[in-house]
């Protein structure tokens, strides 16, 4: 077989919607420099197929004219389809839909799903949509020779009925940020070192509205940045997070440009990740190489990522307490950014979620390692020191 592979269950690249896709981009980049052909599946608008090329990778835009949640459904049964004509290895982000991974096992294709967080739990589905998505983890760790769990958690559940000998876990990684560009915080008013950030979908399951309230408790004299879409006017759980906040949060919406989330990561006083459905996080991870102090929701997931350096919250009680002690304490932030950098670089860092999956699509294809390919970029670390107070470094 030669060196190729297909991405399934995103809803394309460029990312523009959430971490699997962020992720997406990062790896087919990285393995179109190691010499494979890599096509992604992209939902898009229209009545044909269309495809197109996009630094060296292909896409292939599945027609889907609605945003709901059946229009993404028909989009993952068409890409399937599709995919069945294609040669290569069939990578699948997520098992909303794994039931259609069927149609490769009857062909015995060689198929791998990352199986993700515990969706079924989240609250912000339907008994119904639970349902959907319990039975669908279990078709996706049944129809799949090879499962990904991003979390050593994820790899205990799925181990409960599946054999665990079939279970990598490769947790997600990132580049380092050491140095930001300032300029890009005056769009928003900000001051190196005086805001808190908060990257997340508002939904009820990454505690957004705990921190949002846990925030606008009382008086800061610190700005909370919150990123995101936020639709008060139509979705109930968006208004009463609006509500809840104090003059001090700004809702900056939804932003993509890398440059400028990376500076609002790395000049941020205190990196705040609410998230409580299973697995890793890539925007904590994001926060951890950008040398971000962490406050998290105390859960074992984010206990695994950001480590003991890192300080926890229970509720939005909780969370107020904790940020009265937190955000004055200049000596306690710098260690727990040194505890970021530290558990970042253990972790995280060279690339090594990438060269996990690299592995593991050569293994199931049964290829052997070429020695004319160009060698996997590295990142070296830079030590960073950073005064809390100060902008500099």
């Amino acid at each position: 077989m030669k060196k190729q592979v297909l991405f399934l269950g995103i809803r394309g690249i460029p990312a523009k919607h959430g971490g699997f896709e962020t992720f997406a981009e990062r790896l087919a980049l990285y393995l179109v420099n190691r010499g494979w052909e890599v096509k992604v599946y992209c939902q898009a608008t229209g009545k044909k197929v269309v495809e197109n090329n996009w630094n060296g990778i292909k896409l292939i835009h599945i027609p889907a004219p609605n945003d709901g949640a059946l229009s993404s459904i028909a989009f993952d049964f068409k890409s399937a389809l599709h995919a069945l004509k294609q040669e290569g290895v069939v990578m699948t982000f997520g098992y909303n839909t794994a039931i259609f991974s069927i149609l490769h096992w009857l062909k015995k294709r060689i198929t791998i799903m990352n199986m993700d967080g515990l969706e079924w739990t989240r609250q912000k589905w339907s008994l119904l949509a639970k349902v959907w998505l319990y039975i669908n983890e279990h078709f996706g760790a049944w129809l799949n020779q090879y499962l990904i769990a991003d979390h050593p958690e994820i790899k205990k559940h799925l181990s409960r009925y599946i054999d665990p000998k079939k279970i990598t876990v490769i947790a997600y990684g990132t580049e380092p940020v050491p140095t930001a560009d300032p300029d890009f915080l005056k769009a928003y008013n900000l001051v190196p070192n005086q805001y808190g950030l908060v990257i997340a979908r508002p939904e009820p399951e990454n505690s957004i509205l705990e921190i949002v309230s846990g925030f606008s408790s009382r008086k800061r004299g610190y700005k909370l940045v919150v990123l995101g879409k936020y639709f008060p006017e139509t979705n109930p759980y968006h208004k009463q997070v609006i509500d809840a906040a104090s003059e001090e949060v700004i809702f900056a919406g939804a932003i993509y440009d890398k440059e400028i989330v990376n500076s609002l990561r790395f000049y941020s006083r205190l990196y705040l990740h609410g998230h409580t459905v299973g697995g890793t996080n890539p925007s904590l991870v994001e926060a951890l190489a950008a040398g971000s102090p962490v406050l998290a929701h105390n859960n074992r997931f984010n206990r695994w990522v950001a480590g003991p350096g890192a300080q926890y919250f229970n509720n939005a009680n909780d969370c107020a307490i904790v940020l009265d002690k937190l955000l004055p304490n200049t000596e306690k932030l710098a260690r727990m950014k040194r505890a970021s950098i530290d558990r970042y670089e253990a972790e995280f860092s060279e690339n090594m979620d990438l060269k996990a999956y690299e592995d593991l699509f050569i293994e199931s294809a049964g290829l052997e390692r070429s020695r004319n390919i160009i060698p996997s970029p590295k990142y070296k670390v830079r030590k960073r020191v950073m005064s809390i107070s100060g902008g500099d470094r």
